[in-house]
């Protein structure tokens, strides 16, 4: 009986992943879609790192609930260029998918500071050594390396210029401009 469960559930797993894996719509990316910059790359690795993906989803899904809260669900064509991705299933916060430019740098600034500054309700920690640590420049232009080899079209200009788009930043300049990049493409093209 555990070798036929085993089967099943083996065969049903190719008959729904094989097909997705061959298609079109999954690898290419969305029209005007561009990689991270570098300083929004280092903000998205931050993001990464305080955990912020926890508790944060970002995939609207297409249900009429979430697309009136959220704004227009996710397509595949958006997160062509992640590594990982970012979809999470639970939402401590808000989905965060499509958060870019609804509020100003300031509204993040204070919030990441004090979340409950800006919404009191809020069971957000702090993060106030994101406004004391700088960006290791060095490190940047390698990791655009290593995305362009995974299929990230970094040119030789953006990885030239990489580390002089970070230099001297703060942390919470990095995550802010991740941010308010989060989105705006659908956004755009509603």
């Amino acid at each position: 009986m555990i070798v036929l469960i085993i089967g099943a559930i083996s065969f049903g797993t190719l008959v729904e992943l094989v097909p997705l894996a061959f298609s079109k719509q999954l690898a290419t990316p969305v029209e005007g879609l561009e990689p991270y910059s570098a300083l929004e790359l280092e903000g998205r690795d931050i993001y990464i790192r305080e955990g912020c993906n926890t508790c944060h989803s970002q995939m609207v899904r297409p249900l009429r609930a979430e697309t009136e809260r959220y704004g227009h669900y996710s397509v595949a064509g958006e997160f062509v260029y992640d590594r990982p991705f970012l979809w999470g299933s639970k939402r401590t916060g808000p989905d965060l998918a499509r958060v870019g430019e609804r509020y100003s740098d300031a509204w993040h600034r204070a919030h990441l500071y004090n979340p409950r500054d800006v919404v009191p309700e809020s069971n957000m920690p702090s993060f106030p050594w994101l406004f004391e640590n700088e960006l290791n420049a060095e490190r940047v232009p390698k990791k655009m390396e290593t995305l362009r080899s995974l299929g990230v079209p970094y040119t030789d200009d953006d990885i030239a210029g990489a580390v002089a788009a970070v230099e001297g930043k703060k942390e919470i300049d990095a995550v802010v401009a991740y941010l308010q990049q989060l989105g705006t493409l659908i956004q755009a093209r509603r």
